[in-house]
């Protein structure tokens, strides 16, 4: 019997991540991802000072947090976020091996990233969006940890290109990502075009 599209594509999928030791750290270590979503070109977007308090909320395998913990200098603080302990010990080990000493490396929880209230000056979170429940209480709860004239970057896969985010759902459409940001009480600050399958909007508590 032959499979069908959809079929096919799990299968596929589940045999691409069987190969791989961690599918998160697979997703974050796609040599092509470097193409489509231009980090460096994001880091200039966020405008980031040295010296600044950042979080990266879903830090993964650290694909941003180490150009973060550049972006904030020596001087500065980066906050790698996740609940993920395998991705959390493999982040620590490439900390240490690359001597970067600037990062933290946060075991969250699922309802709260454990930062320092008050301390933050931006939040970044890219491609964890999507998974995380109840996202404008979870985002509302966060103000208290963001500093006077802190900001929240959301980076999230929108649905406009990737047969695997339409497949699994891992999206969020812009127009719903503004309306929970909306309803978790901040406004739009900065919004940005050039990732071609992903919306990129800095928030600020309104």
């Amino acid at each position: 019997m032959r499979a069908g599209p959809r079929t096919a594509a799990l299968l596929l999928a589940a045999g691409l991540l069987a190969g791989c030791a961690s599918w998160k750290r697979c997703s974050y270590e796609d040599p092509g991802r470097d193409a489509w979503q231009q980090p460096e070109r994001v880091i200039e977007a966020l405008g980031i000072d040295p010296g600044e308090r950042v979080a990266d909320l879903g830090s993964g395998s650290g694909y941003f947090t180490l150009r973060l913990a550049r972006a904030v200098g020596p001087e500065g603080r980066v906050y790698a976020v996740d609940v993920d302990e395998e991705m959390n010990a493999y982040l620590k080990e490439r900390l240490r091996q690359a001597n970067i000493a600037n990062v933290e490396v946060i075991q969250a929880r699922f309802d709260d990233p454990l930062l320092p209230d008050g301390a933050i000056d931006l939040v970044l979170t890219v491609d964890t969006y999507h998974h995380l429940e109840d996202r404008p209480n979870y985002f509302r709860n966060l103000r208290r940890d963001l500093a006077p004239g802190g900001r929240v970057a959301v980076i999230d896969y929108d649905g406009r290109k990737g047969w695997f985010v339409r497949l699994f759902g891992h999206r969020t459409p812009r127009e719903v990502l503004l309306r929970e940001m909306a309803e978790a009480g901040y406004e739009v600050a900065a919004q940005y075009d050039f990732i071609d399958r992903q919306s990129f909007v800095i928030f600020r508590p309104r």
